[in-house]
């Protein structure tokens, strides 16, 4: 199999550099970019038969203020990609959010949710994924939440940092989702590519929590001794809303691969290898 990565630089890219060892070829922004198909069809060149897409616009907050950007490279880029995928016949990975889900739910999201995004960023990544689907290229389709890894900018690390100099932090406890530690969402979606499965996929890592409960594990694993204090959404006002209840079911992919690896056990292994 000839795989492009487009993104090997970023956090979810460079896992993905780690889990395929070799074999692949990166491309990098500007080199390749998903408000320009010229540099699409450029890289996409006949021969390659899987391309993973960990090119996206991420900027929660930002997107309320730049929409039309975040829907060129979530949306309408991810579009171009697919058509050219179709054409070289290719097999297109691509990553999505909980953030297409309304947030209201009080059990996980089954893949088959109806999309019911509350902000900018979640429909530039609806939009992404129903122009996807309607492309007609090879794909496998992954939903994913709450990412970190031992390197780039993340909660952990964030919290980690924090915790060294702050004998106390605030952080919300009503909002839950599932963590997913970067290695491990890239060997997962490789695992499903092996066994030549297509269409949407959840995959997070297992269990639940909120962020106040990954923070105060965040703390523990590191050995501070700052206190985690859990507070409400409505005290840390934002841009863009923020999903109350985001957990994604994972019951389609383990029936496939096994029961996901614990939220904590994932972490335990990030924070042994945390990078300044």
């Amino acid at each position: 199999m000839t795989t492009l990565l487009i993104s090997p630089d970023g956090m979810l890219g460079r896992a993905f550099v780690e889990a395929l060892g070799e074999g692949f070829t990166g491309v990098s922004y500007p080199q390749i970019d998903l408000t320009k198909p010229e540099t699409i069809a450029t890289h996409l060149a006949p021969g390659i038969t899987r391309v993973i897409n960990c090119s996206a616009y991420t900027d929660v907050d930002g997107a309320e203020t730049n929409e039309a950007l975040a829907n060129a490279i979530n949306g309408h880029g991810v579009e171009a990609l697919a058509k050219r995928c179709r054409e070289i016949d290719a097999t297109l990975i691509h990553f999505g959010t909980d953030y297409v889900f309304d947030g209201n739910a009080t059990k996980p999201y089954p893949v088959s949710a109806p999309l019911a995004p509350q902000g900018a960023y979640g429909r530039s990544k609806a939009l992404g994924e129903t122009l996807l689907r309607s492309s007609g290229a090879q794909h496998i389709y992954v939903r994913t939440s709450w990412l970190y890894a031992p390197w780039a900018k993340n909660f952990v690390r964030t919290i980690a940092s924090l915790a060294k100099t702050k004998s106390e932090l605030k952080v919300v406890d009503d909002q839950r989702g599932r963590p997913t530690s970067a290695e491990h969402l890239a060997r997962t979606t490789l695992a499903l590519s092996e066994r030549g499965k297509r269409g949407t996929w959840h995959v997070t890592d297992g269990g639940e929590c909120s962020w106040f409960e990954l923070a105060r594990e965040i703390v523990r694993l590191s050995g501070s001794s700052c206190v985690v204090h859990p507070c409400t959404t409505a005290e840390f006002p934002r841009p863009a809303k923020r999903p109350a209840y985001s957990v994604l079911d994972l019951a389609e992919t383990e029936s496939v691969l096994g029961a996901m690896p614990d939220w904590r056990e994932n972490l335990a292994s990030v924070m042994a290898r945390l990078e300044p």
